[in-house]
């Protein structure tokens, strides 16, 4: 591996709010999925609510409040990826900011796998034709080999966090208005020869660090007409910058390192057989995919872990390996805006953990299904779902906000743990 230029540690990218689609409901990267929510974990634990910046609020011994205990990391649990070394990796999402303090010291303790929440989106890494900012990305993927982690890239291509400069032509004015056949060709061949370059630049930078990649991100929608989201991606070229952004990244990267085409809601059987057969027509024409990238940003109702499972099965069909790229469950089912505020009921993290335990049962009764399990997140002091789809009280993931670890750790690690 070459080794990339240290630099300071600087804050990570504010976290999206309300993302039209999932990549966040998504792929940090994210759109609406159908076991989207939002929240935060509290009362279970003795934890006091969460401060605008993520921080916990201080109790008030005057009113009666039990204080809360001093974040801390555990030393004395199981390792999360030790756990699970012989069945799959074990990642989680980060920001720049989060690879210092007690963050950065539950992240080596449980995760042997680093995905960029936004430091590695379009937006971040070429802000301007031209000018790449490699400071925050090249962060994570030092600090991934300083402690022996894998990195996954997300994303080289999403309609949500690209600059606009992608789709200005040669004027300044934006592609997808122009109703000229003449000049939409002219600008569909300048948008792909932008984002060949692009990809090669990134890939070629990145190639020797980081073996798989999110090459695409959500470009499937079922409530669209023929099922494709229409984005000015797709207004402006087609398919054409699917097919563009495979071939580049193969190119770039040679053989050894791994190119997924990634989603939310792949367990839905609309968006799944949409997706289907989308790959399998770029694969007919040779286009290198070499794996699908589930979202599964989930909640404690839907999807089921059968139709979650199932789904997988019928891309292993393909000859495609499958991961597990953004999960976290929410509090709350679909549609559902209720707020369980500073106190998360127990029997909730109960059917919480219940919920993690049988999707990881599944996932080890499935040896091979899935190459890799990325958690969208590290601890519930930073999570997209806070604030998605309304500003709440959330808890999507292992451990809560003072870094221990919550039911659903056990569940996944150590049932016993949890009684009856």
């Amino acid at each position: 591996m070459r080794k990339l230029k240290g630099i300071e540690m600087i804050a990570g990218l504010a976290l999206i709010s309300a993302i039209a689609a999932c990549d966040g409901n998504g792929s940090g990267s994210r759109g609406a999925d159908p076991g989207g929510g939002a929240a935060t974990f509290e009362a279970a634990v003795g934890t006091a609510p969460a401060s605008a910046s993520g921080s916990v609020a201080p109790a008030s011994a005057e009113n009666g409040e039990k204080p809360s205990p001093a974040p801390s990391v555990q030393t004395d649990i199981p390792s999360l990826a030790e756990t699970y070394k012989d069945d799959f990796p074990i990642g989680a999402a980060v920001e720049p900011n989060q690879l210092s303090g007690l963050t950065a010291e539950l992240l080596k303790k449980h995760v042997n796998t680093l995905v960029a929440e936004n430091a590695m989106k379009p937006a971040s890494l070429q802000p301007a034709e031209g000018g790449f900012r490699w400071d925050q990305a090249d962060e994570i993927v030092n600090f991934a080999r300083a402690n022996r982690m894998e990195v996954r890239f997300h994303t080289l291509v999403w309609h949500n966090q690209t600059p606009g400069w992608f789709f200005l032509d040669a004027e300044g004015k934006p592609m997808a208005d122009e109703t000229d056949p003449k000049r939409r060709e002219a600008n569909k061949k300048l948008l792909l020869k932008r984002l060949d370059t692009y990809v090669r630049e990134v890939v070629g930078r990145y190639k020797d660090d980081i073996r798989s990649w999110d090459v695409v991100n959500e470009v499937v929608e079922p409530a669209e007409p023929d099922g494709m989201r229409s984005s000015d991606w797709y207004k402006i070229t087609g398919t054409d910058f699917i097919e563009t952004a495979f071939r580049a990244a193969r190119e770039a990267g040679g053989p050894g390192i791994k190119l997924y085409i990634n989603d939310y809601g792949t367990d839905d059987p609309r968006k799944r057989d949409r997706l289907y057969e989308l790959v399998k027509t770029m694969l007919d024409k040779g286009v290198p995919i070499d794996g699908i990238g589930h979202q599964t940003h989930i909640s404690i109702a839907s999807p089921s872990v059968d139709a979650i499972v199932e789904s997988m099965k019928k891309f292993r069909e393909l000859g495609l390996d499958n991961q597990i790229t953004e999960l976290d469950m929410s509090l709350y089912a679909w549609n559902d805006r209720s707020d369980y505020g500073a106190e998360v009921p127990a029997d909730v993290l109960r059917r919480q953990a219940e919920r993690y335990r049988e999707l990881f049962d599944a996932l080890k009764a499935n040896k091979g299904l899935v190459s890799a399990v990325v958690f969208w997140g590290i601890a519930d002091d930073h999570t997209w779902l806070s604030t998605f789809p309304v500003t709440r009280t959330e808890a999507p993931l292992l451990f809560d906000k003072n870094y221990q670890a919550k039911p659903a750790f056990w569940a996944i690690v150590d049932p016993s743990k949890l009684g009856s």
